[in-house]
């Protein structure tokens, strides 16, 4: 589980061979249902049940299901529309069975049980959380993995307890520089083990939790009962489902998760081609992104006034502003943000569309952050599809 991959072999994530290794591990784009000891197919029935909601399933084992954006409609994503990303099956959990090891480089080693856990002061952070392979199926030319669309992302409330304040409970060593964050979940077959580590810096930021609720309700199963990490606006593997272990220690995790997934190339790649290890570093924030969730795409509409809404985002910064664009980019105007924001969390753009002629249009959207980021025409291609962040478009008919 921790012998270093040979730094000559290929960057991972590229390979075109090794297909069934691939089928588990390169799906990593990140880490994003009531019954808290329900089996992983529940979740599909839920859904396609008698919650009346339709996600859509790239996969059900592992459960990979994208929230169609056209139902991305509120602020708080509900938590049967939140999209579910998941390396490998859902583990069986019980609470009463269930305990959060703290170990490593610290003074006292430390086992904690839920009803401990929510003992301790808690604290809420709306935070949006995206999967790193959001939008993987746009880039061209294809890259192996889920093919993600629009829908791997969504924000919730999350309740827990700060992870700096567990720490301070074990002692931190002056040695630790990182935490190893591992949960319930186990590879097939051959697969490395699902662990993710946070520099201790985020470890210790005080935005960072271990989350037990998930909008005011017990966390569901599909998304880490009974406890998870949340680490505030990086891509969505770091927020560790099933968490049962956190080991600190003074040096990067060996396994494959860390050092040949969820890196990014250091300088831009030829569309196709391949990258070594030594040339990326860790993927950590998100980009500058929004998407039109209404109308939907091919939508066909009266002429008069339109609606055009969607959601704006860029992990650590703010979004600064959102324009829109019904006449394919030739002029653009601002859009209206939502008053509902958190320092997280996506905000909400509503633009009104006086659509006076019929005929085939292409409403594009274009947000910048607080940092003078922009959306791309065109999103930076690598090899595993990551930050998929090029300006989004929908086609819509006016009818005449």
């Amino acid at each position: 589980m921790n012998r270093r991959l040979p730094m000559n072999t290929r960057f991972l994530y590229a390979a075109s061979t090794r297909r069934s290794f691939l089928t588990t591990l390169v799906r990593a784009g990140a880490g994003t249902a009531a019954a808290c000891v329900a089996p992983s197919g529940s979740l599909l029935a839920q859904i396609n049940g008698s919650s009346g909601t339709r996600l859509i399933v790239h996969s059900p084992r592992p459960e990979d299901l994208e929230t169609p954006a056209d139902l991305l409609t509120s602020w708080i994503t509900p938590n049967d529309l939140f999209y579910v990303r998941s390396h490998f099956y859902t583990p069986a959990m019980k609470e009463d069975a269930w305990t959060l090891r703290i170990d490593g480089d610290v003074e006292r080693p430390l086992d904690l049980t839920l009803n401990e856990l929510r003992k301790m002061r808690s604290t809420t952070h709306v935070v949006t959380l995206e999967c790193a392979g959001n939008g993987r199926g746009f880039f061209e030319p294809p890259v192996a993995g889920v093919q993600w669309k629009k829908g791997a992302v969504g924000t919730a409330r999350w309740t827990g307890v700060r992870m700096a304040d567990v720490l301070d409970r074990v002692g931190i060593k002056r040695s630790a520089r990182y935490v190893w964050l591992d949960g319930a979940d186990v590879g097939v077959g051959r697969a490395p083990d699902f662990i993710r580590n946070v520099p201790m810096e985020k470890a210790l930021h005080p935005d960072t939790l271990l989350a037990y609720e998930m909008n005011d309700e017990v966390l569901p199963i599909a998304h880490g009962f009974p406890l998870r990490a949340i680490v505030s606006g990086w891509e969505g593997a770091y927020s560790v489902k099933w968490l049962t272990h956190l080991q600190l220690a003074d040096r990067e995790h060996e396994g494959a998760f860390v050092q040949s997934s969820y890196r990014y190339p250091k300088r831009p790649v030829a569309p196709g081609g391949t990258v070594q290890p030594a040339d990326t570093v860790p993927l950590r924030g998100l980009v500058v992104k929004s998407i039109i969730s209404s109308p939907a795409a091919d939508a066909v509409v009266p002429r008069g006034p339109v609606r055009v809404a969607g959601f704006a985002w860029a992990g650590e910064a703010e979004i600064k502003r959102v324009d829109v664009s019904t006449d394919h980019g030739r002029t653009w105007a601002p859009a209206r943000l939502g008053r509902d924001r958190a320092p997280y969390a996506w905000r909400q753009f509503e633009y009104q569309w006086n659509a006076t002629d019929p005929g085939a249009f292409v409403v594009l959207s274009r947000a910048e952050d607080g940092n003078g980021r922009v959306q791309p025409i065109v999103a930076v291609w690598n090899p595993a599809g990551y930050l998929w962040n090029a300006i989004d478009q929908v086609r819509v008919i006016v009818k005449a």
